[in-house]
């Protein structure tokens, strides 16, 4: 699993990921940042060309090492002022009240403690700071739920611990009373793994 973790998986995500429709989620998920911002699971760096001008530094946690052999090109030539750093989401090794805003994009499906990194989210917020992410999870639609369920066991042995039936709204919700977001069902992509949350969390000033 090593190999295929560090080596396959990386390849696969880079080349899923990397086109439309993702390109347009990802403009809009990152259209309002700036200030100080953390990025929790960097991967192969798909976001680096979409970060606006109004973000002044940027710290991203990759703990995958394959992720950040590709991600390294990006990174050099990004003009940004990049920190990586190889932690995980759920023990962020950062101070309290640090950023402006932490971004994440298809992540909170792979992290095995989500609570505990959402936790760790809101902690190195500012107060005032917003989290911006999105995800896809649990459908709304009752005939592909079970299918999401039966193959999240699957799914998390082929794609580094994803889940295909987390209710991220809900999960959110627990960590941070003001939230507003929107679900829908990606075009272009297949309804298993398509049924995306979007959204904004604010941490309380």
């Amino acid at each position: 699993m090593e190999i295929y973790g560090q080596w396959i998986l990386p390849r696969l995500l880079e080349w899923t990921m990397s086109g439309e429709p993702f390109a347009q989620y990802r403009r809009q998920v990152l259209a309002a940042v700036s200030g100080d911002v953390l990025e929790i699971g960097f991967g192969t760096g798909l976001n680096l060309a979409y970060y606006p001008t109004s973000v002044t530094s940027l710290t991203v946690i990759e703990p995958n090492p394959g992720m950040a052999a590709i991600a390294a090109p990006r990174l050099a030539q990004t003009s940004l002022p990049v920190n990586s750093l190889p932690l995980h989401g759920e023990h962020l090794k950062l101070a309290d009240n640090t950023f402006d805003w932490v971004v994440s994009t298809w992540t909170l499906c792979s992290i095995a403690g989500i609570d505990q990194a959402l936790q760790e989210i809101y902690r190195v917020l500012k107060p005032g700071g917003k989290f911006t992410f999105i995800e896809h999870g649990l459908s709304d639609d009752p005939r592909v739920q079970p299918w999401q369920r039966r193959l999240t066991p699957l799914q998390k042995r082929i794609a580094d611990g994803c889940h295909l039936d987390r209710a991220i709204s809900a999960i959110v919700q627990t960590h941070f009373s003001s939230l507003t977001w929107k679900e829908f069902h990606a075009d272009g992509v297949p309804k298993i793994g398509g049924y995306f949350y979007q959204g904004v969390a604010i941490k309380t000033a």
